[in-house]
C-alpha cells in the first residue's frame, strides 16, 4: 500500500487537535526509496558522523555503508536474489545493522526473530517466512542445528561477538564470556561471518536490486487480532514514513544526538525507532546487546544519551538502581514509553525522577502495533493528558468505532481503535483472511486497522488506551499469546489440557501462569511439575515461561465447551485481592 493509497488529500475525520501540533506540520513528504537509499543519503550528507558505537567502538556512516555493500556483495555471491526471504536471529549488534541493510539492498526482506525463541519457535519462523539463509550468533547455533533437517536452509552464517570488539576489549570478552559459549563442531556445515565476507571481496558482479519504495523489505512477528503468530510483512515505505514521523513530532534533534538502543531489532520499537530513524538523519546508536538495569544505567550515563526508548517494565528498574543516585541527566532530550500501558503512577514517579536528575523533559507516552512497525500515536511536546496516550502522527488517523464495525462512536464514548495511515502494514505473511479482518477499507477510501484494541478519544483528538480486546498477555513489552503455549503443553503426554492467563505483576505488568489437567491415571506431584517446567523452558522463550504450574483436576468450562480461561483470571485477581493488607 503506498503513502498516496492511504493518505486523504483532505483529513478523513475531525481533527481538532491540529492546534495542539505546534510547529509539527500535518502533511509530510516521504523519502521515495528503499530503507538502504534513506541510509545512503544520510551518509552522504554526514560520513564522518558515528552511526553506531559498540562495546566502545565507533563505526562511522563511511564505514557502515563500505561495510554494507560488502556484506551484499557477499549474499549475492551466495545466490540471494530479490525477494528471498533471510532469517536474522541476533541481537542488537553491528553484524545485525549490516546484514539489514545489506539485505535490503539486493532486494530480500529481512525475516526477524528473537534469538532467545525455543527451538520448536525457529522451525516455526523458518516455515512461515520461507527462509532459504539464515544468520545468528555463536551462543545460539546448537538451536538451529537441531531443527536444520526439519527446515530448507542453504546456508547458515555463524557471527561473534568478539568479531566486532576492538581487540583490547575482544581479549577480555574471549576470557569471560567467550569462554562460557558451547563450542561448535570444526565440521559444522555453517558459514562464519569473515569467511562469509571474504566471498563479497571477490565478487565484482552486480548486486545492487532496484528496489521499490512500496517493496517488502522486513517481516516481523506479532498474533494480530488472534492471538495466533503470524508475520507481519512491511515495507520500505513504512519505515521511511515512520522515521519522517518521528522527526516531525520531534523537531529538536539533531544529527549526532545519541539514542540508547536497548530495545531489541526484532520488534518494531527497537527497529523502526531506535535504529531506522536514527540512520536515516545522521543520529548515533548506542547498540546494547544485552539488557539489564545495570548496563543499561551505565551507558546512559557514561555516552551522555540524548534520547531513551523503552518499555514501562525498563524505567521502573532503572527507578529502583542505587547506582543512578545523583548522576546528571540534564543530557536528555526526549524519553519515550511504548509496548504496554504506562501507568498513571509509574508516568508520575518517572518524571520525578527525571526531574530530581536535572533533566528538563518529561517521559512522552506512545501507542502503536507491529501492524504500523511500531508507535502511530504520541504525547505531544507541550501538551500532556493524565493516562491520554497522545494524539496520532501526521498523516496518521484515527477513529473510535463501534467493535468489529465501521459505525463511528461520538467522543468519550468506548470502542475499537482504528488507525490508518503510510506506515500501515502490507499484510500478514501467507494469511489473507487474517488480512482482510484487519486491514479494511472504509466507505472514506482510507484503508484501516482494526487493532482489537479498546479505547476513546476526546474532543481534542487525545486518545487513551482502556484494554486489549483481544486475548494476549503483555509481558516486559513482549506480546505473549496463551494459546501458542497452550498447544504446546498440549502436546506433552502428561497433559490432557491445559490454560494459560495472565496475571498482574508490578514489575512485568502481567506474568504468565499455566493451569494443567493430566491426563487419567497422572497424578499431581512435584516430579510432574518438574517434568513440565523443564519442557516449557526447552519449548517455550524465556520471556513467556510460566511462573507457576498449577494442577487441576477440571478446568472450568463455558457454556459451548472452550475452556473458560476468564474464571481462571478471576479467581486468581480474587486470591490476590484477599491476601492484600487492609487498612
Amino acid at each position: 500500500m503506498s503513502a498516496d493509497q492511504n493518505t486523504p488529500s483532505t483529513p478523513a475525520v475531525k481533527a481538532p487537535w491540529l492546534k495542539h501540533m505546534g510547529d509539527t506540520p500535518a502533511r509530510l513528504t516521504y523519502l521515495n526509496c528503499s530503507m538502504y537509499e534513506a541510509l545512503e543519503q544520510c551518509a552522504q550528507r554526514y560520513p564522518s558522523h558515528t552511526a553506531f558505537l559498540f562495546m566502545g567502538r565507533k563505526t562511522s556512516y563511511r564505514t557502515l555503508v563500505q561495510e554494507v555493500n560488502l556484506c551484499a556483495r557477499a549474499l549475492k555471491s551466495m545466490g540471494i536474489r530479490a525477494g528471498d526471504r533471510v532469517t536474522i536471529a541476533m541481537p542488537n549488534c553491528p553484524q545485525t545493522v549490516v546484514m539489514l541493510y545489506a539485505l535490503n539492498l539486493v532486494g530480500a526482506v529481512a525475516n526477524m526473530v528473537h534469538p532467545l525463541s525455543s527451538e520448536r519457535e525457529i522451525e516455526f519462523y523458518l516455515k512461515e517466512s520461507h527462509s532459504i539463509s539464515a544468520i545468528t550468533l555463536d551462543q545460539f547455533y546448537h538451536k538451529f542445528e537441531a531443527i536444520r533437517q526439519n527446515v530448507d536452509l542453504d546456508n547458515i552464517i555463524i557471527a561473534s561477538i568478539k568479531d566486532a570488539l576492538s581487540q583490547p576489549i575482544r581479549t577480555g570478552y574471549m576470557l569471560t564470556e567467550g569462554r562460557k559459549l558451547q563450542k561448535i563442531p570444526k565440521d559444522a556445515p555453517i558459514l562464519r561471518w569473515n569467511e562469509f565476507l571474504r566471498r563479497g571481496a571477490s565478487y565484482h558482479w552486480k548486486y545492487r536490486a532496484a528496489v521499490q519504495a512500496d517493496d517488502p523489505a522486513v517481516i516481523l512477528y506479532s498474533g494480530g487480532t488472534t492471538g495466533v503468530t503470524k508475520g507481519i510483512l512491511l515495507s520500505n515505505r513504512n519505515f521511511n514514513a515512520l522515521g519522517a514521523q518521528i522527526l516531525a513530532t520531534n523537531p529538536f534533534f539533531r544529527p549526532g544526538d545519541r539514542m540508547l538502543a536497548a530495545m531489541p531489532v526484532f520488534h518494531g520499537f527497537g527497529l523502526g525507532v531506535c535504529i531506522h530513524t536514527m540512520l536515516m538523519y545522521g543520529g548515533c546508536c548506542i547498540l546494547v546487546p544485552r539488557f539489564t538495569p545495570d548496563s543499561y544505567a551505565k551507558l546512559l550515563v557514561k555516552y551522555r544519551c540524548s534520547l531513551i526508548a523503552g518499555v514501562p517494565t525498563l524505567y521502573e528498574a532503572l527507578l529502583r538502581l542505587e547506582k543512578m543516585r545523583g548522576k546528571d541527566l540534564s543530557c536528555l532530550k526526549g524519553v519515550y514509553s511504548g509496548g504496554d500501558s504506562l501507568s498513571i503512577e509509574l508516568k508520575k514517579r518517572l518524571d520525578q525522577f527525571l526531574y530530581d536528575h536535572h533533566a528538563a523533559i518529561q517521559v512522552r507516552e506512545g501507542y502503536g502495533l507491529t501492524e504500523c512497525v511500531t508507535a502511530s500515536c504520541l504525547t505531544p511536546l507541550h501538551m500532556a493528558k493524565e493516562g491520554s496516550i497522545g494524539i496520532p502522527f501526521p498523516d496518521t488517523y484515527y477513529k473510535i468505532v463501534k467493535p468489529d464495525t465501521e459505525e463511528e462512536l461520538p467522543f468519550g464514548e468506548a470502542g475499537e481503535i482504528c488507525l490508518a495511515g503510510p506506515t500501515v502494514m502490507l499484510g500478514y505473511l501467507d494469511h489473507p483472511e487474517e488480512t482482510a479482518k484487519t486491514l479494511r477499507k472504509h466507505a472514506d477510501g482510507l484503508t484501516w486497522v482494526h487493532t482489537g484494541d479498546l479505547g476513546t478519544m476526546d474532543e481534542d483528538g487525545f486518545i487513551y488506551f482502556k484494554q486489549r480486546i483481544k486475548r494476549m498477555i503483555v509481558t516486559s513489552g513482549y506480546n505473549v499469546y496463551p494459546s501458542q503455549l497452550e498447544n504446546i503443553f498440549d502436546a506433552h503426554p502428561l497433559v490432557q489440557m491445559s490454560c494459560v492467563i495472565g496475571l498482574p505483576d508490578p514489575l512485568k505488568m502481567q506474568k504468565v501462569k499455566a493451569f494443567i489437567m493430566l491426563k487419567p491415571g497422572e497424578l499431581p506431584s512435584e516430579e510432574n511439575k518438574k517434568t513440565l517446567m523443564a519442557y516449557a523452558r526447552k519449548n517455550i522463550a524465556k520471556y513467556a515461561l510460566p511462573y507457576d504450574i498449577e494442577f487441576r483436576q477440571e478446568l472450568p468450562k463455558t457454556l459451548v465447551g472452550k475452556v473458560a480461561y476468564r474464571v481462571l483470571e478471576e479467581e486468581e485477581l480474587s486470591k490476590h485481592t484477599s491476601s492484600l493488607p487492609k487498612n
